[in-house]
Parts: structure tokens; sequence; C-alpha cells
């Protein structure tokens, strides 16, 4: 019997005869050391990778920025890490008024006194000078050079006047990037606007009316990923001193750390995410039925575009995909909604997104492109009419979303995939 999909705090039943189910496939289990999140910290920093240890590279009375990730990734716990990395620079003999911490805002706001004791602990931050990057900040801002594909790149001066920079975070996959962490702390975490803009720009293929690259997806961090690759090249331009990333579990809770070689340890983060998650698939499918996972991971339907991702890695060419996502919050975010709804047409939609690039906008375009090229469903709270002119079907039930597709099929029930935590497991198929 196939799992159930799970739908906010509900789920539903796949009501499929189980010789159409080619895989059911689930993240793997990988056994890791047992320790706190500080011993996993301290682990990292005593065994850096490709790198002398961090007390080993700073000498008293130089200084030093540690740049953070913002509020929106609270589940790194950089409070848990923070202390720890500060501590070891205590130890090699860097005086508190020599650090310098920036949060990586990237275009987002600026963050409030309580988010930033959060971030990194009353201790902390009652000792150590935090700012928040803003892209905006012309005054704040320095150009460094123009990588190869023509982005300009304007950094955070205040990062760049620093002896040494280290670069915190999380790693999970990422829809445009391949992973989260490691350069994503320069570009865009404390890049200018137009900087930060002409990056992901490259997520767009050249010329109006040609859509979206399909090589910017989840776990491709090769050179055909023109938004790593010009990532890449951005923070090479920096070289950064020492990297401390964290892989976290579903419940948040941090079970690694890697630290040392700002490139290679960055790398064993995300070779660990995707043997947790990168999960072996023998074939395409016509009918993909993928859940988020269920609350919260179904919260608004710009989550849901994790899922949405992985799908599409097994669906076949014009094929079914089933979302079942409850988004009870609605779109959850108003880019998204715009690009969505707000638009006529695909290429007014594209114009819109080339002339004001945001992850929301660019997520609603997603959603909108991949209702042309396949039968999309989406099992979601939110009504029809909310989706505009997007061909994408609302339903309300499985059921109903497993009959919507018998009567787009040719009244036939279609060979499927089930993905029932579609949010953070990636198929990788066998030929790839």
């Amino acid at each position: 019997m196939a799992e159930a999909m799970k739908y906010g705090r509900e789920e539903f039943a796949v009501k499929l005869p189980p010789a159409l189910i080619a895989a059911e496939l689930e993240p793997n289990h990988v056994d890791l050391p047992q320790r706190t999140a500080a011993e996993h910290i301290r682990y990292a920093l005593e065994h850096p990778i490709d790198s002398k240890p961090l007390k080993e590279l700073v000498k008293p009375g130089e200084t030093v920025c540690i740049i953070i990730s913002d509020v929106t990734r609270r589940w790194q716990s950089p409070e848990t890490y923070i202390p720890v990395l500060v501590e070891e620079l205590e130890a090699a003999g860097v005086r508190d008024e020599d650090m310098l911490i920036i949060s990586a805002t990237g275009t987002h706001r600026r963050q409030t006194k309580e988010e930033h004791i959060g971030l990194v602990t009353e201790a902390v931050y009652d000792r150590i000078r935090l700012v928040d990057h803003q892209c905006t900040d012309e005054a704040n801002l320095k150009y460094v050079g123009t990588t190869t594909r023509g982005t300009p790149v304007w950094l955070d001066k205040r990062a760049l006047e620093c002896d040494h920079i280290i670069l915190t975070g999380g790693v999970v996959y990422h829809f445009m990037a391949g992973f989260g962490g490691g350069r994503k702390s320069i570009l865009p975490g404390i890049s200018g606007k137009e900087t930060i803009m002409k990056n992901h720009n490259l997520a767009l293929n050249p010329g109006l009316g040609a859509g979206s690259n399909p090589e910017v997806r989840s776990a491709n961090l090769s050179d055909s990923n023109p938004v790593h690759a010009d990532m890449m090249e951005a923070c090479a331009m920096v070289d950064p001193t020492f990297l401390v990333n964290v892989v976290v579990n579903d419940d948040q809770k941090i079970i690694s750390a890697f630290a040392g070689n700002w490139i290679t340890a960055h790398q064993a983060a995300c070779d660990l995410v995707n043997r947790m998650y990168g999960v072996r698939a023998g074939e395409k499918t016509p009918l993909v039925i993928a859940s988020a996972g269920g609350y919260p991971k179904d919260l608004n339907f710009y989550q849901t575009i994790k899922t949405l991702c992985n799908a599409l890695v097994v669906a076949e060419d014009g094929g079914t995909i089933i979302l079942v996502t409850k988004s009870e919050e609605g779109f959850g975010n108003d880019d998204t909604e715009k690009q969505i709804a707000g638009y006529a047409t695909m290429l007014d939609r594209e114009k819109a997104l080339r002339a004001d690039f945001s992850i929301g906008a660019f997520i609603g375009y997603l959603f909108a492109e991949s209702g042309e090229k396949y039968h999309m469903i989406a099992v979601t709270d939110i009504p029809q009419e909310a989706f505009g002119t997007a061909k994408i079907h609302a339903v309300k039930t499985l059921d109903e979303a497993l009959a919507l597709s018998r009567t787009l099929n040719g009244g036939k029930d279609l060979r499927a995939t089930l993905l029932p935590h579609g949010a953070n497991t990636l198929p990788l198929l066998e030929q790839a």
C-alpha cells in the first residue's frame, strides 16, 4: 500500500492500482556521529577541510568579518555556532573590537535588535558589532570586478576592509543555486542590488520569450548552472579565509558541520545533503504525485516550489503532475501571486520578471511555465479563480485530482512516481 500523501494536518490515500506505482521515493537513512550542535561545530573546527585550523590563519591585531545569514534562515541555528566561532577567534588572540558580524540580508529588509540577538545570542550581541548588509546603500558598497558573464560585483565594503572574511551558513538544496551555503554568503548575501539582479536573471535563457534555463536547478553545481558559476566567480574575488557550514535534519537540528576551505568544505556539506536526500529513480513516469510533506511545509504555495522542482525531475515530457499542498496561508508571497495571477500571457510574465527579478516572482513564473508544459493539478485550499490565466487546475482532494488526471489523459490511470516527502526528496535519474 502506497504511503498516504500529507495535506496540512490531514492526509490522502493514493488510490491507484499497485501495478501502476513505478516508485515511491523517500529520503535515505544516513548514519552520522551523535553529537550536540556545539560539539559538531568544535569537531569541524578541529578537523578543517583543505585548510589550516582557523586559529593558525588569524593573528592578534588582525580584523575579522564573520558573515551570517539573516532571520529568514533561522533554521540554521546560528545562535549555536556563532558563539563557538567567536570563542575560537578569541582563543587565537582576536579582540572583540577587531571582529565584525555582517548579516547577509541580500535584498531582504533590515532586522530588529531582537532578531539580531536571536541570531547570535545576547552574549555575542553585547560584545561584537553586528550590522545588516543593505544592497541599496551605495555608500557602503565597493566595486571589485566583473564576472565572465557580465555581472558587475559590488560588495559591502565593511567586509572588504577586514583582514579576514569567514563565511557561515546552512546547506540545503536550492532550486536556483544548486545548494545553499558557501559562496551564497557573498552573492547574493553582501552584494549590491545591481549585482544580485544581474546574477539572478541568469536563471532565464537569453532573449525575451526563451523562458527559464533548465540547468538552473537543485543539486547542479557544474558550470552549466550559470547562477552558481557566477556566484563562485564573485566569491573568488574576495577569497574568504575560512568557512563554517552546517547541515540540519527535518526537525531543523544540526546533524553535521563542515569547516575549512570555502570551496571544498562547502562541497563536503553538499555531498552529505545529496547522500541524505538524493534518491535514485529508474525512470520518468507520465504521472508524478508529490506532497510537500504536510504542515508546516505546505503552509503556502511559495514553499511548494521545492516540491514542484523535485517532481519535474521524474515527470515525462507533457506528463501530469499532482501537487498536494494545502497552502492554508494562500500564495505566501505577493510577487509569486502576481506572477501566477496578474498577467494574461507567459510573455507578459517573462517581461515583468526580466524587468524586476525577485525570487518570489521567479517562483511564480516557474509554476506558470510548468503549467504550460505539463498537466498541472494542485490539491489545495486556494480557489481556482485565484490562479488567473495560469494553467493550474485547483481541486480539494487527491481523489478529485486523480479523476481529473483520468479526464485529461483519455480516461485512464497513468504509471506514477510518488514523492510523499517531495519538499526534500530529490530524484536522481540513473542516466544522470
